[in-house]
């Protein structure tokens, strides 16, 4: 992956371990493996976990409303609600169900404008820092690390341009590590009305 597609500068060199070396730089301040550290921050893998059809369907009516009571879901499913709690349980510890949120809309509540930010680290910097320091911000809904000429795409909710101005120029731009930054802002949102009805249906069409 690269960090950057900018040119390192003037008199910077490699050293022997790969990290790179600039006039008046410490042994301290290098970092031999700037990616070294994502294995500690990132989510970690969880490993394919076997479902049935009941199980797809239990999660096919949570998907259209996580509130309904274990009663309620018992008579969609066909299945004792003794026998949906244990389903329920089984996939929480399996990593399946990872919670139960509401679905807001933040745009009702002051913050309509979703912004994408694209950001590139210093060549040797190390990115989790960088990630942990954005992942602090409440603006940041989520981000991803990436292939190609950046390193991470961040999705930002804000109020409106000041809001944005501000977050970049008081708490972005002052991270550490952070080389170069670029701006999306979305005109519009496209989402599927149900986008984990959808996938279920397709896994159960494929099972």
């Amino acid at each position: 992956m690269a960090a950057s597609s900018e040119p390192h500068g003037r008199g910077a060199a490699w050293t022997g371990d790969g990290a790179v070396r600039r006039p008046g730089d410490t042994a301290r301040e290098l970092v031999a493996a700037p990616l070294a550290g994502l294995a500690e921050i990132a989510e970690p893998s969880v490993p394919g976990v076997d479902v049935d059809e009941l199980d797809l369907a239990l999660l096919d009516a949570l998907a259209d409303d996580a509130r309904q009571s274990k009663r309620a879901l018992a008579r969609a499913v066909g299945m004792s609600p003794p026998a949906v709690a244990d389903r329920l349980e089984r996939l929480e510890r399996a990593g399946v169900i990872r919670g139960y949120r509401a679905d807001i809309d933040w745009a009702a509540l002051g913050y309509p404008v979703v912004v994408y930010l694209a950001v590139t680290a210093g060549p040797g910097m190390e990115l989790d820092k960088i990630i942990q320091a954005i992942r602090r911000l409440p603006e940041a809904l989520d981000m991803s690390v990436v292939t190609g000429s950046l390193d991470l795409l961040v999705r930002l909710r804000v109020r409106d341009h000041t809001h944005l101005r501000s977050l970049l120029l008081t708490r972005i731009f002052t991270i550490p590590g952070v080389q170069r930054t670029e701006t999306f802002l979305s005109l519009a949102d496209v989402e599927s009305p149900n986008p984990d009805a959808a996938l279920l249906g397709q896994l159960r069409a494929d099972s």
